[in-house]
């Protein structure tokens, strides 16, 4: 079965790439440095002759309101339109939990109309919608920084580590489609505000995280069930303490 995966170089996209390969998949690894552009059509045709499968784990460059939409209506047209052409039996787009709760914030609202491009597509599709990563910690950190403190939503969190994404990622484009979605978590739940001051303690950092619940993530303020999955949702293996250690990582002390 040859398996196209654009975005292939990126955080998930290269280790969905190494896992497919152990599983004897042909794959190829799209993105615009091996020529392959959702933006503006470059190569697509040439590179999804004869593809099953396409997994799309691309991310907008800009999380800008109108630039983040613009990536996702783009690129999404672009390449499902391919896809038609060629024959593609089965679409695989990794998206957000909470993505229909969250859509205060533009970059959600990008990543709803890009779910339902594929939805209305006539292509035979799988969603993956995951809990954020661990590896969006510092940067979620970063953005809730006021001053010499940070403010971060107490509302309930269950992230999961990349690995995880990717393991469940693989599964998923070598399974049937399911036409829906499938929603992925980590093991723990946890208040955002407590792991992101777990996560600054390891990391030596001496900053106080303020819990506050008018505190925007990605433009959104937060309730108890935005973050979190329904019942039934597929749970890795990871935790934060297995994950933390694994990392290379320089502490500030």
């Amino acid at each position: 079965m040859k398996i196209v995966v654009i975005g292939g170089s990126g955080l998930i996209g290269s280790k969905l790439v190494s896992k497919l390969r152990q599983h004897g998949q042909e794959v190829i690894a799209a993105s615009p440095d091996s020529g392959v552009n959702t933006i503006t059509g470059e190569g697509l045709a040439e590179v999804l002759t004869d593809t099953q499968v396409v997994v799309d784990v691309a991310n907008s460059p800009s999380f800008e309101d109108s630039a983040v939409m613009e990536f996702f209506e783009t690129s999404g047209r672009h390449l499902l339109a391919a896809e038609a052409v060629a024959g593609v039996k089965h679409h695989v787009a990794l998206s957000v939990v909470g993505t229909d709760r969250l859509q205060e914030s533009g970059y959600f609202r990008a990543k709803q109309a890009q779910e339902n491009l594929i939805k209305k597509s006539g292509i035979s599709y799988s969603i993956v919608h995951s809990t954020q990563f661990f590896e969006f910690l510092r940067s979620i950190a970063a953005a809730g920084a006021v001053g010499e403190e940070i403010h971060i939503s107490p509302a309930p969190f269950q992230p999961i580590a990349s690995e995880d994404v990717a393991a469940a990622m693989a599964e998923v484009t070598m399974g049937k489609p399911i036409n829906g979605i499938i929603e992925i978590a980590g093991p723990e739940r946890i208040s955002l505000a407590e792991l992101v001051q777990r996560y600054l303690n390891k990391m030596g950092d001496t900053r106080k995280v303020v819990a506050d619940r008018h505190a925007r993530y990605y433009g959104a303020e937060l309730n108890e069930h935005t973050l979190v999955p329904e019942n039934g949702a597929r749970i890795g293996s990871i935790d934060f303490e297995t994950w933390f250690s694994n990392q290379k990582i320089v502490i500030n002390h």
